[in-house]
């Protein structure tokens, strides 16, 4: 029968390098048992039951990535150079925002300072103020505006914008207030990132900037959004209050047409399979028709299928009284 391996020390936690490790008493033989990973020279880990898998709820898997990703940070940071900070890709999913972290952890140094290099990690050299800095979760990470700002040399326009809107969104709290204090950045922090000094993807950066808006809750929504935009539709309202005609609130909608008494509801699986959000929705467009409003219900489906999203909500925009005059 095969032997447990020693309990460690209660001290470690579960990232932890093996300097640390052999100075708490753990012997070299332990640090190579096979209840320990090693993600990097020098590091172990005590690894976690990995979670159940998502399915296509985007909103989980997105929160799945988060977490791989910060367990990962967090093993590196055991060795990480007192002067550097996870950025890039890294610090944008470790910030909240919906983006493929890549194969590896980006982990910035101040120029002239030399670039950590090792297997599983991306060094880059940045100039100082290009690294502006906060902590997220414990670990060091550049803020939000210098962050989107670095991304400008790796993402197209669309992607900027999709990570600008989740940088910039208010949140509301459980009662639906607005909550601007809770925000990550502002619209005019990512400017003055940008003007900050020569950016690389300066000009996807500023093509990017001029279509954030700090009212699109999700990817999903910041597509159809761009897509409306660009296929001409009247400019949408977002993360709108609708109210009866006494002042009480009936609902919140996050793409609302008011000119044409129209709501879009872009509805994710969790519309679907939550029991709870099911009846809210249908309380809440019952009391959007008794208003006036008539309700456009699309899935992910309808909108990453770019043309469908945007044919059925010209076709209702249409009925509804819209001469299909181009925004100027």
């Amino acid at each position: 029968m095969p032997v447990a391996p020693r309990p460690l020390p209660g001290g470690l936690g579960p990232a932890f390098s093996c300097g640390d490790a052999r100075a708490a008493g753990v012997s070299p033989k332990r640090l190579r048992a096979k209840d320990l990973a090693a993600p990097f020279r020098g590091v172990r880990t005590v690894p976690d039951a990995e979670p159940p898998a998502s399915g296509i709820d985007p909103l989980a898997r997105q929160r799945e990535v988060r977490e791989r990703t910060r367990r990962l940070a967090s093993a590196y940071a055991e060795i990480m150079p007192a002067h550097a900070v996870f950025a890039g890709r890294t610090a944008a999913v470790l910030l909240g925002a919906p983006l493929d972290p890549g194969p590896d952890l980006v982990v910035a140094v101040p120029d002239p300072m030399r670039a950590p290099r090792r297997i599983g990690i991306r060094g880059v050299k940045s100039r100082p103020e290009y690294l502006r800095a906060t902590v997220v979760d414990g670990l060091r990470a550049t803020d939000p505006a210098s962050t989107w700002a670095m991304l400008g040399a790796e993402l197209g326009i669309r992607d900027l914008v999709v990570v600008g809107d989740a940088f910039v969104h208010v949140p509301r709290d459980s009662s639906g207030h607005r909550m601007p204090h809770a925000r990550l950045a502002t619209i005019d922090d990512l400017g003055a990132a940008l003007a900050s000094g020569r950016r690389r993807g300066a000009r996807q950066l500023r093509a990017a900037l001029a279509l954030i808006r700090e009212g699109s809750a999700s990817p999903l929504e910041t597509d159809y959004r761009l897509d409306a935009t660009a296929a001409g539709l009247p400019v949408a309202d977002l993360d709108v209050e609708v109210r009866d005609r006494h002042g009480r609130l009936v609902g919140i909608s996050e793409i609302v047409y008011p000119a044409f008494r129209t709501i879009v509801e872009i509805e994710g699986d969790h519309h679907r399979v939550d029991r709870a959000q099911w009846d809210r929705d249908i309380e809440k467009y019952a009391a959007y028709s008794a208003l006036g409003w008539e309700v456009v219900r699309l899935t992910a489906r309808h909108v990453r299928h770019r043309r469908t999203a945007v044919a059925i909500v010209d076709d209702v925009l249409r009925r509804r009284g819209w001469d299909g005059t181009r925004p100027r």
